[in-house]
C-alpha cells in the first residue's frame, strides 16, 4: 500500500475516489500521476499518520543531537589535543576539528535527517 499513483488513471483501492471531489485530496509523489483520496480513506490516514511520525522522529533526533553535540565536540578537542605531534593521522584530525568547529560555530548541532 503506498497511497499514490504509478500509472495514470490508477484509482485508490480502499476509497475508490476516481476524482476531483470538494474534500477529496490528490497525491502526485514524484510522478506525473495522481491518485485521488477521500477524507476518510485507509491509504490518506496512513500516509498522514507516517508523515507526522517521521516529523515527530526529526522534532527528537534534533533535540537529542542539541543536547549531545556539545560533550561529544569536547571530547573530540581532548582526543585531538591528546594526539603525539607529527602522527600520520594529523591532516585527518586537524579537518575533523576543523569541520567540527565549523558546525558548532554554525548550528551548535549535527543535523541527522536522512
Amino acid at each position: 500500500m503506498q497511497g499514490y499513483a504509478e500509472t495514470e488513471g490508477e484509482v485508490c483501492p480502499d476509497c475508490k475516489a476516481a476524482g476531483p471531489g470538494r474534500d477529496n485530496v490528490c497525491l502526485a509523489v514524484g510522478t506525473p500521476h495522481q491518485m485521488w483520496h477521500t477524507p476518510d480513506c485507509t491509504q490518506w490516514t496512513i500516509m498522514q499518520i507516517d508523515w507526522e511520525a517521521g516529523s515527530q522522529r526529526m522534532e527528537e533526533q534534533d533535540a537529542w543531537a542539541k543536547e549531545t553535540f556539545p560533550t561529544a565536540h569536547e571530547r573530540l578537542k581532548q582526543a585531538a589535543a591528546a594526539m603525539p605531534p607529527g602522527t600520520s593521522a594529523q591532516p585527518f584530525i586537524d579537518a575533523l576539528t576543523e569541520l567540527v568547529q565549523a558546525q558548532a560555530d554554525a548550528t551548535g548541532f549535527v543535523v541527522l535527517h536522512q
